[in-house]
């Protein structure tokens, strides 16, 4: 079902939102994209979602690609144009602009605090964009592997490729 002209426009309106919202990258603003794509609108089924996902993470380039996957799942090269660049812009130019003033100021205690207030917000944005995942995949094998992979990086010094890797070897041998 492609979307109406005047739909398209409260999309775009509603990604430049999630654009402001995504602290951490786009994927921490995952869950609602999933609210407002699948659920809301119907635009594309939890299949296309997880796999726009799977191949944006799979392709070599930014994560945000997925957001591209998903619009073009949704209406073509017309709708991965406007999601990429609804999702892109207000971002990319908050984050240009505030890191060149931060930068000036690192040195200011509230610049401080504010960088050390933010971790946990993304930390949380992340573990609900995990969970909207996982809540689409049947069994239990993969959440074992994620807590076991959390906690690896977390208390280790494993590198990410490492884990990766690990992950692909169970998916190929069909543990997961």
């Amino acid at each position: 079902m492609t979307p109406a002209p005047v739909d398209w426009l409260a999309l775009f309106a509603h990604f430049l939102l999630l654009s402001l919202l995504s602290i951490g990258g786009a994927i921490t603003v995952l869950p609602d994209m999933h609210r407002v794509l699948v659920g809301q609108m119907g635009l594309i089924s939890d299949q296309q979602f997880n796999a726009a996902i799977a191949i944006a993470q799979a392709s070599p380039g930014p994560n945000v690609l997925f957001v591209a996957v998903m619009g073009y799942q949704a209406a073509g090269l017309a709708g991965s144009a406007v999601l990429l660049i609804a999702i892109m812009l207000p971002s990319s130019t908050l984050a240009l602009v505030v890191a060149r003033w931060g930068h000036a100021r690192r040195e200011w205690r509230p610049v401080q605090a504010f960088k050390a207030g933010m971790a946990p917000i993304v930390i949380a944005l992340l573990l609900a964009a995990g969970w909207i995942l996982s809540a689409q995949t049947p069994g239990w094998k993969h959440l074992l592997l994620t807590a076991a992979a959390a906690l690896l990086i977390w208390r280790t010094r494993v590198h990410l490729l490492v884990l990766i890797a690990a992950g692909a070897v169970l998916g190929a041998m069909g543990w997961i």
